[in-house]
């Protein structure tokens, strides 16, 4: 795409320093220990007596300190005389089929050696009942047929609709643990009305399945643990209700209302369920989820490692590179897409042949009057936004702010031969 290189060639790209964002970011000082005080309340751990098979549901997004978390359960269970056994809970992610799912629970770190009990995957569910809508609520069927279950979840907002519960326990008993016929199911009348199914059908499911606790985490901006609570069944909508309004007040974001260009090096399921958080990018799929910045144009340069070419998410995007759209699966990233009945996620962006040219086209198409001035900010991705850097035109709004640091002076982004960022 030579014509296109020549085409941007004199677009000014505007320096960039380097900024720390300083967030109030309480943390776990011994996720171990604090999980195994959480979990000697009333109505938890003593809720498995010897003999019992107990399924844990673990999903799909990257938990901080999800080992230790998944470890210390299993080995509590095993204390109370409880087989305990692993279950994917990750609705249609990893392809929609089981090994996909091993495969994602093992890259989180997730495997039989380090949990210490055996991992059962399999698409197969039990239909336990319907909505007053007619829609079918589905749970795993290993999960359905053990004596006891166990849930754990980090807590945050979602990235297509808001209500009292979001992204937590209540999601993972419903979408994670209902495979890809409960997310489908869930899913099925769109993200208007998501607030209000999530919530009937895990009532439904605790009601007529043998939940018997929940573990959830909050973490704080830096993605580290801020909080852990366990709580009983009966608790459970509750206090995924109450922990959500403390994961919003923790989330990073930025510390500027506008600006022109937003350069997100990666995206990726490992970072966010619609690869880069619209919570934070602004750049929301659905319209049943606002807030964020305001910011014109965004570029995604590549995918993380770890995301196994699930490009859910690149649709928010106005622009990509060459690298990244050959990495993309795209079955993989269709699965997750249809099952939400939201096309646009992995629709793809204009793709150009390098990092550079995908900067300079969003920066001429970014309409700042002058595009010299323009304000352009670059993150490694939304979970990393303590260290990010912003064009000199941006600087003095961040000097007034005393929760930013300036780390250094305004420089010209570098690129390799290829074209790609330094």
């Amino acid at each position: 795409m030579s014509f296109i290189k020549d085409f941007v060639r004199d677009v000014p790209v505007p320096r960039m320093a380097k900024i720390r964002q300083t967030f109030d970011a309480p943390e776990v000082a011994d996720v171990a220990a604090t999980l195994i005080e959480q979990l000697a309340k009333p109505g938890v751990i003593d809720k498995v007596k010897p003999g019992m098979r107990i399924a844990i549901g673990v999903g799909s997004r990257g938990i901080a300190e999800i080992q230790t978390l998944v470890r210390v359960i299993v080995e509590e269970i095993k204390k109370q005389g409880g087989k305990p056994f692993i279950v994917p809970a990750m609705g249609s992610h990893g392809g929609a089929t089981a090994e996909g799912q091993r495969e994602v629970l093992a890259s989180l770190g997730v495997t039989e050696a380090s949990a210490g009990c055996e991992i059962l995957a399999s698409m197969e569910v039990v239909q336990v009942g319907r909505l007053d809508s007619g829609l079918p609520i589905y749970m795993d069927k290993f999960a359905y047929e053990a004596d006891g279950i166990v849930v754990i979840n980090r807590i945050k907002p979602h990235t297509c609709f808001h209500g009292p519960n979001e992204s937590g326990l209540v999601k993972i008993v419903t979408i994670g643990l209902g495979k890809q016929k409960g997310a489908e199911s869930c899913h099925a009348y769109s993200f208007k009305v998501m607030a209000e199914h999530i919530v009937a059908m895990t009532e439904i499911l605790l009601a007529r399945t043998p939940v018997l606790f929940g573990v959830a985490t909050v973490e704080n901006a830096y993605d580290r643990i801020a909080e852990i609570v366990a709580m009983p069944a009966s608790e459970l909508v509750e206090t995924d209700r109450m922990l959500l309004l403390k994961a919003k007040e923790r989330m990073p974001k930025f510390m500027f209302d506008q600006f022109d260009v937003l350069i997100v090096e990666q995206i990726g399921k490992d970072v966010s369920g619609d690869g880069m958080d619209p919570n934070i990018t602004g750049r929301f799929s659905s319209p049943f989820a606002t807030g964020g910045p305001d910011v014109t144009r965004i570029v995604v340069l590549d995918l993380t490692e770890r995301t196994h070419g699930n490009a859910n998410g690149m649709g928010a995007a106005d622009f990509t590179t060459r690298k990244m759209a050959d990495k993309v699966d795209f079955p993989l990233s269709y699965v997750n897409s249809l099952t939400a009945n939201l096309p646009t996620t992995v629709r793809l962006p204009v793709v150009l042949d390098d990092d550079r040219e995908a900067i300079l086209a969003a920066v001429k198409t970014s309409c700042a009057r002058d595009l010299a001035q323009a304000r352009v900010v670059r993150i490694k991705d939304t979970l990393h936004m303590s260290e990010i850097s912003i064009s000199e035109s941006m600087l003095p709004e961040a000097r007034a702010n005393s929760a930013i640091e300036v780390l250094s002076p305004p420089a010209e982004l570098m690129f390799d031969p290829s074209g790609n960022l330094i």
